[in-house]
This record gives C-alpha cells, sequence and structure tokens, in this order.
C-alpha cells in the first residue's frame, strides 16, 4: 500500500506506506548499504570506493513520482489520492563512524551546496508544493541506520507544520507589516538564549522552544530557500552549524541525537505565499539532561501542547559556552 488519505478532522492528509516495513533494520557494519562499494565486498547503494557526499532515489520511499494506484477507493468526507512526491537519501561521508557534527566544516559546506542543488531539481517538479532536508540521528530518534545520513522529501503540498508557519507569518505580516522571523532575529541578537553568532546566520535556543535544548538557525537577512544564498552565506551556515552540533557534544559528553529539519519556503505558489517564506533550521535533540530523555506524552501527542523541562535562558548559556568550547574540525 502506498496512498494518501485526507483526514477531515484536521484538514490534513496522512501518507500510508506499508512497504516500509520491509526497509533494511540496525545491519551490521559490515552489510551496511550506504558505506561504498569496496572491491570483492557487497553491492552497496553507493558503487564507489570512495566519495564525499552521495545522493540518491530511497529504495524504500513514502512519496514516488510514480506512484501505484490507492488499494482502497476515497469517499466525498476521505479523499484518497496516490501518494505523489520524491524521497531522496543524501549520505554525508563514506566513514562509516563520523557524524555530520564530526565531519568537518568543509563537509558541512558541502552538505549545505547539495541542499541547494537538491531544493532546486525538485522544486522544478510543477507538482510538488514543499521541500524539506532533514536528519534523523541516532537510536533515541528512532533511527535503523547508523551510517551518517539525511533525507530530502519533497511532498504534493505544503505539510501541516510549515503550513501552520506560512499563516502565523501572513498574520504577523498583515498585524505589523513586517516578517516574523526577521522580528526574531532582531530580538534575539546578542540576548541570553543565542548559542552561535554569525555574520549572515543566527543560531539560538528559541523562547518558545518545545524540547529543552532546542536550537533555531535562522537567516539573518529575509531568504526563502537554500539556493537563495550567495556564497558568504553559504560558508556561514557551514560554520554556525557546524559549531552548534559539536557543542551538543561537547555539552552531552556523546554523541547527541536530534532531528534536524530545514524549513523553507514553498514552492510553485504564488508569489505573496513565497515572500512570506524564511530559510531557518530547527535542530531538537530528545535529550535533558542526566541520561533522562524528553518523550512526546499525552500532552504533546494529544494536545499538541508542549511541556519543556529546562528554560531557555538556562540552555542558551549552557550550548553557546560548549559550542565556544568544542574543537570543529575544518
Amino acid at each position: 500500500m502506498s496512498e494518501r488519505r485526507y483526514d477531515p478532522t484536521h484538514d490534513e492528509w496522512v501518507t500510508f506506506a506499508t512497504h516500509r516495513q520491509d526497509r533494511t533494520y540496525k545491519p551490521a557494519t559490515a552489510d551496511c548499504p550506504l558505506c561504498p562499494t569496496h572491491p570483492g565486498g557487497p553491492a552497496t547503494e553507493i558503487p564507489r570506493a570512495h566519495f564525499e557526499i552521495a545522493v540518491f532515489d530511497n529504495r524504500f520511499p513514502s512519496l514516488s513520482p510514480t506512484p501505484p494506484t490507492p488499494d482502497v477507493a476515497g469517499t466525498d468526507l476521505v479523499p484518497v489520492e496516490p501518494a505523489y512526491g520524491h524521497c531522496e537519501v543524501v549520505v554525508f561521508t563514506d566513514d562509516h563512524e563520523a557524524t555530520l557534527a564530526s565531519v568537518g566544516e568543509r563537509r558541512v559546506r558541502l552538505l549545505v551546496d547539495a541542499w541547494a542543488h537538491r531544493f532546486r531539481a525538485l522544486a522544478a517538479d510543477p507538482r510538488i508544493g514543499y521541500v524539506l532536508p532533514f536528519e534523523n540521528k541516532g537510536e533515541a530518534v528512532g533511527v535503523t541506520l547508523h551510517h551518517p545520513h539525511g533525507q530530502i522529501y519533497a511532498y504534493p503540498d505544503v505539510p501541516p507544520r510549515p503550513a501552520r508557519e506560512q499563516r502565523a507569518a501572513r498574520h504577523h505580516r498583515d498585524r505589523t507589516g513586517r516578517c516574523v522571523f526577521c522580528d526574531v532575529v532582531a530580538q534575539e541578537q546578542g540576548g541570553p538564549r543565542v548559542v552561535v553568532e554569525g555574520t549572515h546566520f543566527l543560531a539560538g535556543v528559541p523562547p518558545w522552544a518545545r524540547f529543552p535544548y532546542e536550537v533555531d538557525v535562522w537567516a539573518r537577512d529575509h531568504v526563502g530557500t537554500m539556493p537563495e544564498l550567495d556564497t558568504a552565506a553559504r560558508d556561514d551556515l557551514a560554520r554556525v552549524l557546524a559549531r552548534v552540533l559539536a557543542g551538543y557534544d561537547e555539552y552531552f559528553g556523546f554523541r547527541t541525537s536530534y532531528l534536524l529539519g530545514v524549513h523553507s519556503a514553498p514552492v510553485n505558489v504564488p508569489d505573496d505565499e513565497r515572500g512570506l517564506g524564511h530559510l531557518h533550521l530547527e535542530i531538537c535533540p530528545p535529550h535533558r539532561g542526566g541520561g533522562k530523555l524528553k518523550y512526546l506524552a499525552g500532552s504533546e501527542t494529544f494536545g499538541g501542547a508542549f511541556l519543556t523541562d529546562v528554560a531557555p535562558e538556562v540552555a542558551g548559556p549552557r550550548l553557546r559556552d560548549a559550542a565556544e568550547r568544542a574543537t570543529v574540525p575544518a
């Protein structure tokens, strides 16, 4: 089964991709499908002995440019449609034991270019409404392949959370005439919640952090998508992101698990709607200190109301100090 079903009680679509139950699950290192293919060794997804960054179509996609016909018929109340879209895998390095926090600033800079390149290519499909690069890192967030990698999903519409951001941005602009994220940057720069200050990007624990050590990385200028960044801005994003990730490991004392998402403007929409988008990254570790994890329990899951254990004014200085101490490879 691979299809999308509309939920009229929440005004959103849910994707069913039951074939993903058969995807590779925690293979031994010797059987890792994301490692290079070495002479005489087993074939992997990447037929090269060495590589820096690799991008390819997911073998177990949730969305597909050639989706099958849905298994069930929809109704007026609950429409059903093919699960159209794109799902790509981005492998950050050929080193199985590395992490995005350890590969170095130059490699993160190359990843920024890869994200921008794939964003532009996927946005060129007129049936796509939103492109979301992301990384799920660590078993604490459910990762089943340990080789450092992320994914890029291209959806046929704007998913619920980015859609809420768009509505909030429109409300703020209608009320003030300004971009809400630009106002956030103006408020937060130089403040106690800042973790890393760059020339073009600002990283900080947001005042509304949903996770105890969440860090958002905001573009200082009003830019909607990564392809719009010039060379200097991409360099700065790589520096800021590399230091934030190294700071996490320095602070917690181990390889930090996290969810990382790149939020951009919608694509293939009118200029007015696209202009509401403001490029930013969200990084959400589930750790709250002392070996404890932040779980999404009843209030978060059923109420959508997050309860956070550490004040942003406490988390910010802790992460800032750790980011300053951390060693970031070139």
